[in-house]
């Protein structure tokens, strides 16, 4: 058998053995998830609208799935549905073992069916962003590319197990998945139990220090390092403390803002209802603004 038949007998044998448990998230098909067990399926927290969403199966049935649990900073939810036996995939053991050059295979379920691709692990312990900015380490980065809507859909081992949730695109044909490893297993099982993940969050959008910098410049004020208040939303803990755009955040407690890691750091260590002393540099004054979060 020549490589081109080995490589088609792969990812025929990986779509055989997982194919069944991808499913469609929302309407239009606007991610992907996969059933991990019966009555649950796994997906990313950005594919979700609303405490329930519609999920579609392979044999074309749709079934309304209501949140079990939702981690957004970590972009991990768990749905309920009426998975009618659908296969659930099986998980590699162990997937934290996978290392750069083994081969994978993304899958996806679109309006047009299933979607399989075939690509190589690139990196391990990559990092990104998640959706609401807080830094998520640990990833895999691969080259199998992902269509829309594939986001949340499972990265694959050559046997069709279960290596990652796949996550982000970096661009330039590089992908990243979020490993299918214990921790992992641990984060969905509590999300099934309904266990969602809350972290306090200020409701504020942020622009780095170095742009700070520039524009703090632009308009003719002391340059100062910090993370610039670009926009506030109306219902969040920071607004209700008065914080504004312009305004420079240099300090929350006594730790200085290099980076938007330092906020995070501390918000992550605070417990709920507590409260938080905020430096900010408004025009040329300092002032400390008092920030509370709900218990």
């Amino acid at each position: 058998m020549g490589v081109a038949e080995e490589l088609e007998q792969l990812v025929r044998d990986g779509t055989a053995a997982a194919g069944p448990a991808v499913v469609a998230i929302g309407r239009g098909a606007r991610g992907s998830g996969v059933v991990v067990a019966d009555g649950r399926v796994l997906t990313n927290a950005h594919n979700l609208r609303d405490r329930s969403t519609t999920v579609t199966f392979g044999d074309g049935r749709a079934e309304q799935g209501a949140v079990a649990g939702v981690d957004v900073d970590g972009d991990l939810a768990v749905l309920t549905v009426d998975t009618a036996g659908t296969p659930p995939v099986a998980w590699a053991d162990p997937a934290g073992a996978v290392a750069p050059g083994a081969v994978v295979l993304a899958a996806s379920r679109g309006r047009r069916g299933l979607r399989v691709t075939f690509g190589l692990v690139t990196g391990v312990e990559a990092a990104f962003r998640g959706p609401r900015g807080r830094r998520i380490t640990g990833s895999i980065e691969h080259t199998a590319p992902l269509a829309r809507g594939a986001s949340g859909g499972p990265l694959l081992d050559r046997s069709g197990r279960l290596l990652g949730v796949n996550t982000n695109r970096l661009g330039e044909g590089f992908y990243l998945a979020l490993p299918a490893d214990e921790e992992l297993r641990a984060r969905v099982d509590a999300l099934a139990a309904g266990t969602s993940v809350t972290r306090p969050t200020l409701g504020l959008g942020l622009a780095p220090p170095h742009v700070a910098r520039r524009l703090r410049r632009s308009v003719g004020l002391p340059e100062r390092d910090g993370l610039l208040v670009r926009s506030v939303a109306e219902d969040g803990s920071a607004a209700a403390a008065d914080l504004r755009e312009g305004d420079l955040l240099v300090a929350a407690g006594d730790r200085a803002l290099a980076s938007a890691d330092d906020l995070y750091d501390v918000l992550d260590a605070l417990a709920p209802g507590a409260e938080l002393a905020l430096t900010v540099v408004r025009g040329v004054d300092e002032l400390t603004v008092t920030v509370t979060f709900p218990a």
